[in-house]
């Protein structure tokens, strides 16, 4: 058995859904970071552990979690809310855990769009550090997400699971994407400024993460970057093939590619606080609050 994690912001639609998937496991913890809509209510009906704190970062929210939120078991496993663990995949991590030589595991998700599998514009098998023992994996900050460090060896699972990135409505998807593309501006300027492409993970690399992180580094080096994204996922990686969804996909992320190619311009020759950032800071702000609402409510009720 392992435990398992479920981050959530704001996701009264699939949390729901997300947490009858994880039954099971008979540990599940959430980790809300101060949602204002009846994501924790909803969570509430079922037997779980809940444990609310402010949103900072993505690695910085993972890494307190495993400090501060002692899992019941050795091993877990990180689930956000519009994803959905499967009875598949559950079987096999229970067997990957027992393998002494690995100490996680890389897992592979599968991008449902339209109700449709985005299955060849989405560089599938595209994996995520996912399971892992508990001590042995950690989280740091890249662009608008985060990256693994691992201290020992790891392998990757057959099994997937569906991410509905687009459960919550386009409106709510391009909210959120204009968020990650000011985190990813920064990111592209400091790479440009002091990061590297490393040519022997792009070529020789032992695994598909590798190849895909380098091959990111090289592409926010490339000129016209939006339109080689298109071209890259539409008819290189067969976006083609995945009919209207796919179509509408690929227009999203060049539409994505060339917020983030703007607001590095901004960045660069308007240097000046974005409107992002202010947003950002009153957002933190009110899930503080919010938090401090919810203990002081929590405790009022024992």
């Amino acid at each position: 058995m392992f435990s398992i994690y479920i981050l959530t912001y704001n996701e009264e639609l699939d949390i729901a859904a997300c947490i009858e998937s994880a039954m099971l496991s008979d540990d599940i913890i959430v980790i809300d970071s101060c949602s204002s809509d009846r994501t924790v209510e909803i969570a509430s009906r079922y037997p779980i552990r809940i444990v609310q704190h402010p949103f900072e970062s993505h690695g910085r929210q993972r890494t307190w979690m495993l400090e501060s939120i002692p899992p019941k078991h050795e091993w877990v496993y990180i689930l956000e809310a519009d994803e959905r663990m499967t009875p598949e995949l559950f079987a096999e991590g229970e067997k990957a855990i027992h393998n002494p030589g690995y100490i996680g595991y890389y897992v592979a998700e599968r991008v449902m769009f339209m109700n449709h599998w985005i299955r060849h514009s989405t560089q599938y098998p595209r994996y995520q550090m996912r399971l892992f023992c508990h001590g042995k994996v950690w989280f740091t900050d890249y662009g608008h997400t985060e990256r693994e460090v691992c201290d020992g060896a790891t392998s990757f699972l057959k099994e997937t699971y569906p991410h509905y990135t687009c459960s919550k409505g386009l409106s709510r998807w391009i909210e959120k994407h204009n968020r990650y593309s000011t985190d990813e501006a920064q990111e592209t300027l400091y790479q440009l400024e002091q990061g590297q492409v490393n040519w022997g993970d792009l070529f020789f690399g032992k695994s598909e993460v590798e190849k895909r992180r380098a091959l990111k580094d090289l592409s926010l080096r490339l000129p016209a970057r939006p339109f080689l994204r298109f071209l890259y996922m539409y008819f290189i990686l067969g976006g083609c093939l995945d009919g209207r969804a796919g179509m509408a996909w690929c227009t999203l992320q060049t539409f994505y590619e060339y917020l983030i190619l703007l607001k590095v311009w901004e960045m660069k020759y308007l240097p000046k606080p974005s409107l992002d950032a202010k947003v950002i800071v009153v957002e933190q702000s009110t899930q503080q609050v919010q938090c401090a609402a919810s203990e002081t409510t929590q405790a009022d009720a024992a």
